[in-house]
């Protein structure tokens, strides 16, 4: 065997590795979600029905009642597709991304896969939620290091994000023992949720016709790259609505960060399409 022929075997092998490894992040994702959707098989349809939401505040019943989940099954899990566009920092442009998303209710698990480009390199990025433990794993080609972090300041910061899913993308979770609410007027509505050893608090804003229209918390930490967390307040203003398999849910929100000299908005998401109880 001649040095040309080597040298191409051992570029065949080095490309294979890197395609391999290049994968890592979707592989614990896929590995994730599988182990979430066999805990949460069950032959149980129950239905929401006016007694379970008769105690909510009076602008959370409204908003369940603008959803439509009354008579309709209560929500184990959720999938949501989304196309967005995010900027990694203050000073960069928004780049387009493509996520997907599953959040499992009994245990609170949330996944979320993205992938996007930034300059022309592969952008691959996992957010999973689990036991109360969150870790956010960013990397170029899906392999050199982006962003990284853990820790309790991102569990708290990853509860928030939890609890803004259930509000904006299944409302029908709402009605759940590890809400406590006050009600602030017809419009608004402020929310303790509690997971494990963490409790997070949120103001809800409505209008007139019961959607939802925002969200704020001061419990999320502004971290883009894991290593150090700002608190800064964090909003998710929804603008427009449309009809997901029966439901009038949110379909276009931002979220952004209230620094003392502007708001930051860093995500833009066109949300495509949301599944309940996933099989």
């Amino acid at each position: 065997m001649g040095l040309k022929e080597i040298i191409i075997i051992l570029l065949v092998v080095f490309v294979a590795f890197g395609i391999y490894f290049s994968k890592t992040l979707q592989r614990e994702y896929k590995k994730e979600l599988e182990r979430g959707l066999v805990n949460t098989i069950s032959n149980s349809r129950e239905t929401i029905e006016e007694e379970d939401i008769e105690n909510l505040p009076n602008p959370v019943q409204k908003y369940l009642r603008y959803v439509g989940v009354l008579g309709k099954e209560k929500v184990k899990n959720f999938r949501i597709e989304i196309d967005g566009q995010m900027k990694m920092d203050r000073n960069k442009d928004f780049q387009d991304a493509k996520i997907e998303q599953y959040t499992f209710q009994d245990d609170l698990t949330r996944l979320f896969y993205m992938e996007m480009k930034v300059g022309g390199l592969p952008i691959k990025g996992l957010h999973a939620y689990k036991d109360g433990e969150a870790i956010m794993d960013i990397r170029a080609l899906g392999i050199i290091p982006v962003a990284k972090g853990q820790g309790e300041k991102m569990n708290e910061a990853e509860t928030v994000t939890i609890f803004n899913d259930m509000c904006i993308f299944a409302p029908a979770t709402l009605i759940d023992k590890r809400i406590k609410w006050e009600e602030i007027d017809d419009k608004k509505v402020k929310a303790y949720f509690t997971n494990g050893d963490i409790t997070i608090q949120a103001m809800l804003y409505f209008n007139e016709e019961g959607q939802l229209i925002n969200f704020t918390s001061d419990n999320r930490y502004y971290s883009p790259k894991g290593d150090s967390f700002d608190n800064l307040r964090w909003s998710t203003p929804i603008t427009e609505y449309d009809n997901f398999n029966g439901y009038n849910l949110p379909s276009y929100g931002e979220a952004y960060w209230s620094f003392p000299d502007e708001d930051f908005t860093y995500i833009k998401l066109n949300i495509k399409k949301i599944n309940y109880n996933v099989k």
